[in-house]
């Protein structure tokens, strides 16, 4: 009974936890080789081209979309980053990279034109993703002259033109949902008397229960303002309070309008929200300190570990860029789907140790 969830807090952190044993297995059994992950990544870049067309084809069709963005972005971002860092070391090797970058260029461009068009926060994430993993990758091989001003300035130039973009286009079709204006009204209309809610009502464990929707009948800790996605949840047919239909309408308040720092703190309390960025934080510098053995073991010619190398790099880059996305600017983000996304790619950095550990 101990292991069956009483509430969605418990049940994140033990799907978390089957996740890293599953992908503990994953990378020990599976030989990732250079061309294994080469291979995976673009077919990941490829397939999430494909699907975030179709996504955008829909709402320009029918006006109705599934949003593939939030979910998945940041697997798309690992591919990315993923085939950027093999390329990288192929390149490195004396390989003629040229038909493979030219399929990853076109993946680039496609992934970018769908998914920013769908969401403005993909976009930021995306960009985001790549400039962090263009530094991981230059760090990673020694780079000189990581940082230029020419280098920072095409990615705040390529940033504000997507943005532009979707303002021109909001405005030629009449469709107001591809509007960045129109999103950052929302947020100043609606978000300040969100944050002033939280603040308010912020506890150690939990929250004010009157601040609640469900009021006395809940439990003023996770109640379904964080939560993995929604089929999981009744899948296992857990008992767990959940925003349904009309109800969504509650839970954006916090969702929607706010940064995940409240509402993870809102939802979890004070120590929920150390423990989700005690839970970022290890991540990120397990995932280096990691990412550093294997560039030596590179460096010493053992090529063993190439494929698992360019791997981390990819999860690194999506992970940052998630959590950072997440946790300041949009709950979303890290929350139902997307999640779990989260999840699995915290935890496939993390799968690492126990491989490293187990290999060397």
């Amino acid at each position: 009974m101990l292991l069956i969830a009483q509430n969605h807090f418990q049940l994140i952190v033990e799907v978390a936890a089957m996740l890293f044993v599953t992908l503990v297995f994953c990378l020990n059994l599976i030989p990732l080789s250079l061309s294994v992950v080469t291979f995976l990544s673009l077919f990941i870049m490829g397939g999430f081209t494909l699907v975030f067309g179709a996504d955008i084809a829909l709402l320009v069709i029918s006006s109705s979309q599934a949003e593939f963005t939030h979910p998945f972005g940041p697997i798309a971002l690992l591919g990315a980053v993923t085939a950027l860092a093999s390329l990288k070391v192929m390149k490195e090797s004396g390989v003629d990279i040229r038909p493979l970058r030219r399929f990853v260029i076109l993946f680039l461009i496609g992934i970018t034109v769908f998914g920013g068009l769908m969401h403005r926060s993909f976009l930021i994430l995306w960009i985001l993703g790549l400039f962090l993993g263009y530094l991981i990758i230059s760090e990673s091989f020694r780079e000189k002259s990581v940082f230029t001003l020419k280098r920072v300035l095409l990615f705040i130039g390529a940033a504000g033109a997507g943005f532009l973009l979707l303002e021109a286009v909001a405005r030629v079709t009449g469709m107001t949902i591809f509007s960045p204006l129109l999103r950052l009204g929302r947020i100043e209309q609606y978000s300040l008397s969100s944050i002033k809610m939280v603040l308010n009502n912020l506890q150690l464990i939990g929250h004010n229960a009157r601040a609640s929707y469900w009021g006395a009948e809940g439990t003023a800790f996770a109640e379904g303002y964080i939560t993995l996605p929604m089929q999981l949840v009744l899948f296992f047919g857990l008992p767990f309070p959940m925003f349904f239909g009309v109800l969504v309408n509650q839970k954006d308040t916090i969702d929607y309008m706010l940064p995940g720092i409240f509402g993870y703190g809102f939802d979890f309390g004070i120590l929920g929200l150390v423990a989700l960025i005690a839970f970022v934080l290890g991540t990120i510098i397990i995932g280096f300190k990691i990412l550093t053995m294997y560039r030596e073991k590179r460096e010493k010619n053992n090529k063993k570990y190439l494929g698992r190398e360019v791997l981390l790099t990819g999860a690194l880059a999506a992970f940052c860029a998630q959590a950072l996305i997440g946790l300041f600017v949009f709950n979303r983000s890290i929350n139902g789907m997307a999640l779990l996304t989260f999840l699995f790619i915290g935890t496939l950095i993390l799968a690492n140790v126990v491989t490293l550990k187990s290999r060397s």
